[in-house]
């Protein structure tokens, strides 16, 4: 079955109920849950973890039958560094930090669908990336 890997801003969008996006975001969601596995990576989680002041909280949030949990492959280290280096070296600015290219790279590195609102930056320096974004 394809994955999915849901980016912390999706999470969030549907947590927090956020009023611009919590519509695209659960759809999209709800939508790519139908079609493949969703899957979530340690860096994902910590930065969801900011809206939750227990664990228990967050583990209810993201439960592990509803979002399966991977870990960092190797290879998305060595990818997100050189991603980031093209980004620094072309004017980008510390707006987009590295662990949001680590969060690519781990897609493409083992073939999943991202889906997150933020695709363009996805798109342009991970190409090969299938992603899931507002238009």
């Amino acid at each position: 079955m394809a994955e999915t890997l849901v980016d912390s801003n999706v999470l969030l969008d549907v947590l927090t109920e956020d009023p611009a996006w919590f519509e695209w975001s659960a759809r999209a969601l709800e939508r790519q849950g139908d079609r493949s596995v969703l899957v979530i990576n340690p860096l994902i989680y910590a930065e969801i973890s900011v809206r939750f002041s227990r664990i228990e909280d967050l583990d209810d949030a993201v439960p592990v039958e509803l979002f399966r949990r991977d870990p960092l492959p190797w290879q998305s280290g060595f990818l997100a560094r050189k991603c980031f280096s093209r980004y620094r070296t072309g004017g980008g600015g510390r707006r987009s930090p590295l662990p949001d290219f680590y969060i690519g790279a781990h897609a493409a590195v083992m073939g999943m669908t991202l889906l997150t609102r933020d695709g363009a930056r996805y798109r342009s320096y991970f190409p090969t990336l299938e992603v899931v974004a507002p238009s």
